[in-house]
């Protein structure tokens, strides 16, 4: 179709209650995931504060549910059979029962002193189960008002200019992103996980997305500053771990194992413009919206999925997640790991270059732990290591468990080579920087 016949193309007469569930629902999509607002001195979204209400005021009954909920989680393999499905699915499987035993000493407070120091399972119970627990299912409920009325095929739209030539994703793939860096990246994997199943992304951009855009919320991104001592620097840390965030996810795509994945999806995106492309998106946006299941429906099938999802998730971050940090404070097993890392803080002529690489690898147990372990370095190392604990994205107390509990094909394998990859190219792309924060805080 020409220029001019696409100028002067009609479109579609759009059915009025259509339009108005799409500006509607999208608005509280929006609004519960997006939009920061402050509550009692805090700024956050109101998933968040809903979340953060449960955990203050209903404590005890937070606790006793995300037990419940971790339970349930390590007996459904068992009831369901899944646990014969392959090796992989057989270890989670009696890992998840571990995770049980784990939370019951967590909940009781009963076991050896060692495992209550305050970053072992005080930590993964109260700072990662619990919130993790309530955001799932609470953040799928509101998923319905994002996903499921038009908004993801309007976006999906506007943004395949930058998302498939960068990222060869499709253009709805950026909701997935932000979602996860305003929200958190259970909320990005759940919302990928949705989307994959309904046949809209292949495996390959499922794997990417989950593997490169699913990072730490930017809440969290503070914490880190907070750790490493930089928040006198907080924009310049804040943008460019953003931007090497995205770089480092826009070369490994190129690489192996992403690069060889199976890139057929069963609905593709279209990418054969009738209309101008803001004309295009809303007559994508109007008739998913048409398309569409009742409300009730999206949100009982919607809170569902993130149901089993905690189940799958809340046993193995406390049985990985236990042994992780087990490892990483109690055997060497991260300190030779750091030697995977050396050559490149030695090629970056980082400070304490064995150091930085070692605290670099501790991040495939916990992703905050290198912040913990170079607290007390020099600006350049603290930088570093503060845009590795956001860029890698990959780590065993929360996000390789959480993507194992979806449907995207990746292996334990394959995400092991992305990490490696994430974390040797955010060392080489963030010590730049580094160098000119350390001369800017003197």
């Amino acid at each position: 179709m020409s220029d001019k016949e696409t100028a002067t193309a009609t479109a579609p007469s759009a059915n009025p209650l259509s339009t108005v569930r799409l500006i509607l629902f999208s608005a509280v999509g929006i609004f519960f995931f997006f939009i920061p607002v402050e509550l009692a001195g805090t700024n956050t979204i109101p998933l968040d504060h809903l979340v953060s209400w449960i955990r203050t005021n209903q404590a005890d009954g937070a606790a006793v549910y995300a037990l419940l909920v971790i339970i349930a989680g390590a007996c459904y393999p068992f009831v369901r059979g899944t646990w014969r499905k392959d090796l992989s699915h057989q270890i989670f499987s009696v890992l998840k029962l571990a995770g049980v035993v784990a939370s019951l000493m967590a909940f009781f407070e009963l076991g050896p002193a060692a495992l209550f120091e305050k970053d072992m399972l005080p930590f993964l119970f109260n700072k990662l189960v619990i919130p993790v627990g309530l955001i799932v299912p609470l953040g799928a409920i509101f998923l319905a008002f994002l996903i499921s009325y038009g908004l993801l095929e309007l976006i999906g739209v506007l943004f395949q200019p930058i998302m498939r030539p960068l990222f060869k994703t499709p253009g709805k793939s950026a909701i997935d992103a932000v979602a996860s860096f305003v929200g958190s990246y259970s909320i990005g994997l759940l919302i990928t996980n949705r989307v994959y199943k309904a046949g809209q992304y292949s495996a390959k951009e499922a794997a990417i997305i989950a593997t490169g855009f699913s990072t730490v919320s930017a809440t969290f991104m503070v914490i880190v500053a907070k750790t490493l001592g930089l928040m006198a620097i907080w924009n310049l840390f804040f943008w460019s771990a953003l931007l090497i965030t995205f770089t480092v996810t826009a070369i490994t795509v190129r690489l192996f194992p992403l690069s060889r994945m199976n890139d057929q999806a069963e609905s593709p995106e279209h990418e054969v413009l009738e209309y101008s492309r803001i004309k295009q998106a809303l007559i994508e946006g109007l008739q998913a919206n048409e398309r569409a299941d009742s409300l009730l429906v999206n949100i009982r099938r919607n809170f569902v999925d993130g149901l089993l999802m905690a189940m799958s998730i809340l046993p193995s971050i406390m049985s990985v997640g236990l042994l992780g940090l087990l490892l990483a404070k109690y055997t060497p097993l991260f300190d030779w790991m750091g030697y995977l890392f050396y050559p490149f803080t030695a090629l970056a002529q980082l400070p304490d270059p064995l150091a930085v690489a070692k605290a670099s690898a501790t991040g495939l147990a916990e992703m905050f732990l290198p912040a913990l372990l170079m607290a007390e370095g020099a600006v350049a190392a603290k930088f570093v290591t503060g845009c590795v604990a956001i860029s890698s994205i990959l780590f065993f107390s929360a996000s390789i468990p959480c993507i194992l509990s979806t449907e995207i094909p990746l292996t334990i394998r394959q995400m092991l080579i992305i990490w490696y990859q994430r974390v040797a190219l955010t060392i080489l792309l963030s010590a730049p920087v580094a160098f000119y924060a350390e001369r800017l805080m003197g």
